[in-house]
C-alpha cells in the first residue's frame, strides 16, 4: 500500500527540482550576454526605478557577473536539482535511503530560517519553516517506525 504522506513530499521534493532544472537552464541562456542590459531590461519591464536601493543591488551584481560565475551557478542549480529529483523518486519507490535524504535536506536548511526569522519576521518565513519542520519530523517518524519494526 502507498504511503499517501512519502508521495506528497516526494511530489513537493520533484516540483523544487523541477523548478531549480528550469531555473539553471535558464542561467545558461545568459552565458555570452549582457546581464547589465537584461538586468536593465527587467527592471524596466517590471516598472521598478532604476536607481532604488534593490533593483540597483540587482543591476550591480548582473553586471559582475561574468561567464565562469554564470556556469558555476547552473552547475550548482542542476546538483540541486539531481539531489531533490533523486530524493522525489526515492521517496515515491519508498526507499529507505531517500528518507534520510529528506531528513539530512531539510534538516540544513532550518538554522538558517530560523536566521532569517529573527532578522525580519513574516508570514512567508514562519510558513517555509514550519512546513519545513514538518518534512523533516515526518520522515524522521517514517524512518523510526521501519527502524522499531
Amino acid at each position: 500500500m502507498a504511503n499517501t504522506g512519502l508521495r506528497t513530499i516526494a511530489l513537493v521534493e520533484g516540483a523544487k527540482g523541477l523548478a531549480v532544472l528550469a531555473a539553471g537552464t535558464g542561467v545558461l541562456t545568459l552565458v555570452h550576454r549582457s546581464l547589465q542590459d537584461a538586468a536593465e531590461a527587467l527592471v524596466h519591464h517590471l516598472h521598478l526605478n532604476p536607481a532604488s536601493k534593490y533593483p540597483r543591488i540587482f543591476i550591480d551584481a548582473a553586471a559582475d557577473l561574468n561567464d565562469t560565475g554564470l556556469l558555476l551557478l547552473a552547475g550548482v542549480a542542476f546538483v540541486y536539482a539531481a539531489t531533490h529529483l533523486a530524493e522525489a523518486t526515492g521517496l515515491w519507490l519508498e526507499r529507505r535511503w531517500a528518507e534520510w535524504l529528506g531528513v539530512c535536506n531539510g534538516s540544513i536548511y532550518i538554522p538558517f530560517e530560523l536566521y532569517e526569522i529573527m532578522r525580519h519576521v513574516s508570514a512567508l518565513k514562519i510558513g517555509t519553516l514550519l512546513v519545513n519542520a514538518a518534512i523533516v519530523a515526518y520522515l524522521a517518524r517514517e524512518l523510526w517506525r521501519k527502524r522499531s519494526a
